[in-house]
């Protein structure tokens, strides 16, 4: 599955200015529309480590209204929270009627992490598929929007990405000997991706797979993905597009312009 994506997939600086001030105004919109018609929804990002996770979640979020949304930045579970049920602290963080919830990481980290790092036993990481489907039926079930995002790399690109910010000294304190240590079970970690896609694909929550060598693509189908999911469940409760093409214009002129006050790169396509 994994190794037939098309990692070449790039996006000029000049269309991306172009098309993300349409892409934040209609997310903005359809937020909006969400918490009106109490629809709730579930963003959720998976993929290797500087994949540009957080890079995504900062453009999807930057124009959302703050009272519509939260944020969740998940790990390991901490010590109390593995004497309770290992979906509990999910659970806790379902969405309201009409709130959007952003997962940076999520409860794949069962399947993925504590699987190939053997903090969970065997019997425990597969009884966890199944566990998975139940809780994303239920919240489906009860009528949110599931979208499961996962940024793709390839091993070569981690690792040129870790060596260009342990190179950075504003940016070498992102990268820790676990780091390191994950990028060297790539294989390993590549083995778990491909059996979570499988098993946890479903009508109800289906994955993308996001081509994220590209920042700017992976930015632009990440957007495309949510809004189409947004509107399907939506349905004539969407209200129209309503951004002309000239207030997209003058956005976009204004982040190219910008854009050109920042240092060159070689190819800013790369950045974690």
């Amino acid at each position: 599955m994994l190794e037939n994506v098309n990692l070449k997939r790039k996006l000029s600086r000049e269309e991306y200015g172009e098309a993300l001030p349409r892409l934040q105004s209609r997310l903005y919109d359809l937020e909006k529309d969400c918490w009106d018609h109490k629809v709730p929804s579930v963003i959720l990002f998976e993929g290797w480590d500087a994949a540009g996770k957080g890079s995504a979640v900062s453009a999807l979020t930057q124009r959302l209204d703050p009272r519509g949304f939260k944020l969740h930045s998940v790990n390991l579970p901490r010590t109390f929270e593995q004497s309770r049920p290992w979906l509990w602290r999910f659970w806790l963080r379902a969405p309201n009627r009409g709130e959007m919830v952003i997962f940076d990481q999520s409860w794949y980290l069962r399947v993925m992490r504590e699987r190939v790092e053997g903090r969970v036993p065997e019997t425990a990481w597969r009884a966890a598929f199944s566990d998975i489907l139940d809780f994303e039926r239920m919240l489906a079930d009860d009528g949110t929007v599931m979208v499961k995002l996962f940024l793709h790399i390839s091993r070569k690109e981690q690792k040129r990405r870790f060596e260009a910010m342990e190179a950075d000294p504003l940016e070498a304190w992102r990268i820790t000997k676990e780091d390191w240590a994950r990028h060297k079970k790539y294989d390993l970690y590549l083995a778990a991706a491909e059996e979570m896609l499988e098993r946890t694909e479903s009508e109800y929550a289906p994955w993308t797979i996001v081509e994220a060598t590209s920042r700017r693509w992976a930015t632009k189908r990440i957007f495309e993905t949510i809004i189409e999911a947004l509107e399907k469940r939506l349905g004539e409760k969407a209200s129209p597009r309503r951004v002309s093409d000239d207030e997209a214009r003058k956005d976009a002129d204004l982040r190219n312009a910008m854009a050109s006050l920042e240092p060159a790169e070689a190819e800013a396509e790369g950045e974690a």
